[in-house]
């Protein structure tokens, strides 16, 4: 897989800038990271040390607390993020035949980034619409009552 990332000198002066604006850095640690990975898209070794050395935090609570939380990634992300929610309403209601359609159409797995950098599927627990189940996010749109013949076209209109 050859996708794209981009740990430019600006990015991490953008970063950095932005690190400057919190006042207190004790207890700001998740906010930083969060504005770390809007930055590059994901949070490689790279910036887990940087973030780490400047917070003067340790690179084992970085990591501690990008692996714990499932926002996080360590892996860039496609153009077009699916989120396929696997939580009770959804997988009982079928979100395994909507993930095999979705693998199918895409060509990946979970966790997986396309080749070219267009697709990555993401598996969550819950997305809190599980009335609308089984529910896709592509990026922040919601795709609810799905079916598996319907996922060919929601993926099409990203290609």
């Amino acid at each position: 897989m050859s996708v794209k990332t981009d740990l430019t000198e600006t990015k991490f002066n953008e970063l950095e800038a932005y690190m400057e604006t919190i006042p207190v850095k004790k207890g700001e640690l998740i906010r930083v990271l969060h504005k770390a990975q809007g930055i590059f898209g994901y949070l490689p070794e790279e910036v887990q040390k940087y973030v780490a050395k400047k917070m003067n935090v340790s690179t084992a609570k970085v990591f501690g607390v990008v692996s714990f939380y499932s926002y996080f990634t360590m892996k860039p992300k496609g153009e077009h993020d699916i989120a396929i929610c696997l939580g009770t309403a959804c997988y009982v209601r079928g979100a395994e035949k909507i993930l095999d359609a979705i693998k199918r159409e895409t060509g990946i797995e979970v966790g997986e980034t396309s080749a070219d950098g267009k697709f990555s599927i993401t598996g969550l627990r819950c997305v809190g619409a599980c009335g609308l189940a089984p529910v896709v996010m592509v990026n922040d749109k919601v795709y609810g009552r799905l079916t598996a013949d319907m996922i060919k076209g929601i993926i099409d209109n990203y290609r």
